[in-house]
This record gives structure tokens, C-alpha cells and sequence, in this order.
């Protein structure tokens, strides 16, 4: 049995705890597992950064390291990486990234693109060595979360094996190897609104042999050197009720109601409206009463009734008004409506003098 420390920061130096969440929010910790035994042991209050010395001695059959991030109000559980430790296992790190700077869970929206960086070292290429040192499994994992799901106490057992190849040469020093993912691969017949995740990782061959020079059996499973999924969260969508197109109002704004569904767990959507026919882009005046901003780890939905913004419209005319939400993607309409404003009071008469 080895009884050398291991020194986390190596195990987990694709990451170096920089995925973990560094605010109040959040704690972290690290679980070892010995194999084959299947011990188990914790290492919490661990930092965002830093390095610590492994709880349990390594055994010849090897340990996974495992680092997670707890959410402290929620107590939402988060995997954020994990790496085998053996005698003779390869060096394996997915880091997936996408245009939502999120640091807990890499997260993109169903419409963006997202890449995959993988790392892997120390795969050997002589005859004799064994075939388990000189390649390694990639694969591709999807998990729908349901028309409404969030993800939580998700079963990932039941995800979907998309695809897996074998990995034969190591990472050039230049750089990991990124693959870029256009679109998801999560089921839906909807593809703006599919939401669930996807998981790469890379994992070891089983190596099972004995010792040429000492006849000592060795056994090691199969076992997962880094892994990491992404979170795939649907396109918001919204509507405006109250006013109809081309419609002429004469007096009083009437009210409104606005429908937005599934917003961006970062995002701003808000009803403004500028003068003259709709033109992607335009910068207009919010309405009060229909900003809403949501910071959150999953998409939400809500219903906004809003009266009483005549103060917006200076003057009578075309004018358009339209949702939009902001998110890590970029300004986007969800919807509009055009009308024409005309409230000054025209009176038409005459006036009859009467003479004695």
C-alpha cells in the first residue's frame, strides 16, 4: 500500500478549486474514494483555492477525487470535477466553457454555441506497456430535465451515452483540444426550448495483469479521470396584452399585461418604447413597473400587470413598444406592438352673435 500523501492541488490541477464558488453562497468540499473498498471520506471547508494532502493513503487499486460545491440556502449539490489517482493510470481534465461567465456551473442558453476543452497526459506508446497506459475513453453524455425541470435530485445514471471515442496521443504543450458545440444534443422537439445538460468526461481503461518481476496481481477499474457537464437552459419568450397593432388610443394608456416565460437565470427584460415604427436595436423608455432582473440558478417565468405609464409618451404619434431581455448572449426582442397615439382634443363649432 502506498502510504505517500497526495497533494490535491496536482489531482485537481486542471481546475485548482478556481470552479468552486468563492461568495457566501456556497461551501465546498472534497471526497475521496479508496478503491476497490469503496471508503469514503470528506474534506470539507475547503477554499476556492489552495492545496491540501490527501485524507487516506492511496492503495495499489487507486482513489477518485471528487470536488463539489454546496449551495447553502438551497443545498443544491454540485460535482465540479473529478480525478482518478493510480500507479500506472494516465492524467485526464474536461473544462467546458461557454459566453456565460457563471463561475459555479457552466451554463449556456439553447441557441448558443459552447466548447469543450480535454487535456490528457502521461499516455505511454512502448510494446510492452500495457494497453491501459496507452489510451483513454471521451464521452459524450445528454439528460433532458423535462418540459419544466431545474435539475435537481436529478438521477444521472439515466443519462443518455451520445458518443465515445478513444483518446491515443497526449495534449501538445501548445494547448488542451477544444471542440466546439454549435448546437445541444438535448432531446426536444422544440429545440428553443429544450433544457437539461450535457457531461464529457474522460475515463481510464480497466488494466488487469500481474507483475513480471514480483508476480504481484494488479487490478484497477475503469475509472473516471475528469469530467465536467454543462447546463442547457431554453429561450425566453414573451407577450404583450392590453394594446393591438395600429391600434389608435385617444386618451389613456390603456393597462397592460406582460407573459414572460423562462427568462435567463442572468438576465434583464423589461417593455420600453420609442417613437416611430419597430427598429431592432433602439434604445427606448423603459414603462415603469415592467423591469423585472433575475439572478438565479434556473430560468424563470413571470406574469407583470402594469398601468399608469403615460408619463413615457411625449408626444402624440406613431410609437412602438417591445419586450426585450438582456442576457451574457446580448439584447433580445421577445415582442412588439405599434400603435398610434393621438389625444389632443379637437373641437369643431361655430359661434352665433345675437344683436337686439
Amino acid at each position: 500500500m502506498k502510504t505517500t500523501g497526495i497533494i490535491l492541488a496536482s489531482i485537481l490541477a486542471s481546475i485548482t478549486w478556481a470552479q468552486a464558488q468563492t461568495n457566501g453562497g456556497y461551501t465546498n468540499f472534497i471526497r475521496q474514494k479508496q478503491l476497490p473498498s469503496g471508503v469514503e471520506w470528506d474534506m470539507t471547508g475547503i477554499a476556492a483555492n489552495g492545496e491540501s494532502q490527501s485524507a487516506l493513503a492511496i492503495n495499489p487499486g487507486g482513489a477518485e477525487f471528487e470536488l463539489w460545491s454546496v449551495n447553502t440556502i438551497t443545498a443544491a449539490q454540485y460535482k465540479l470535477d473529478s480525478r482518478y489517482v493510480g500507479a500506472y493510470v494516465p492524467i485526464g481534465g474536461v473544462v467546458i466553457r461557454s459566453e456565460d461567465p457563471y463561475d459555479t456551473v457552466p451554463r449556456t442558453r439553447a441557441d448558443r454555441p459552447f466548447f469543450v476543452d480535454v487535456t490528457v497526459a502521461g499516455l505511454l506508446s512502448g510494446v510492452a506497456d500495457p494497453e491501459a497506459s496507452k489510451k483513454v475513453n471521451f464521452l459524450r453524455h445528454v439528460q433532458s430535465y423535462g418540459a419544466a425541470g431545474t435539475g435537481m435530485n436529478l438521477d444521472r445514471t439515466q443519462a443518455t451515452l451520445l458518443s465515445q471515442n478513444y483518446i491515443e496521443s497526449n495534449t501538445p504543450i501548445t494547448g488542451p483540444s477544444t471542440l466546439t458545440f454549435a448546437i445541444n444534443a438535448i432531446p426536444g422537439a422544440n429545440r428553443a426550448k429544450v433544457r437539461g445538460e450535457e457531461r464529457f468526461s474522460v475515463f481510464s481503461l480497466p488494466d488487469n495483469r500481474t507483475n513480471s518481476e514480483t508476480g504481484q496481481a494488479y487490478s484497477a477499474p475503469a475509472s473516471q479521470l475528469g469530467s465536467q457537464f454543462i447546463q442547457i437552459w431554453p429561450v425566453a419568450d414573451g407577450a404583450l396584452a392590453g394594446i393591438t397593432t395600429n391600434q389608435l388610443i385617444r386618451f389613456k394608456v390603456p393597462a397592460l399585461t406582460i407573459t414572460l416565460n423562462d427568462l435567463y437565470p442572468d438576465s434583464h427584460t423589461y417593455a420600453q418604447v420609442y417613437k416611430g415604427a419597430p427598429q431592432l436595436g433602439t434604445t427606448g423608455k423603459i414603462v415603469p413597473g415592467s423591469s423585472i432582473v433575475i439572478n438565479d440558478t434556473v430560468p424563470q417565468s413571470r406574469i407583470l400587470a402594469v398601468s399608469d405609464y403615460d408619463d413615457v409618451f411625449d408626444a402624440d404619434g406613431l410609437w412602438t413598444m417591445e419586450i426585450v431581455t438582456k442576457t451574457p448572449f446580448g439584447l433580445d426582442r421577445l415582442a412588439y406592438v405599434s400603435f398610434t397615439l393621438d389625444r389632443i382634443l379637437q373641437m369643431n363649432g361655430s359661434v352665433t352673435t345675437i344683436t337686439d
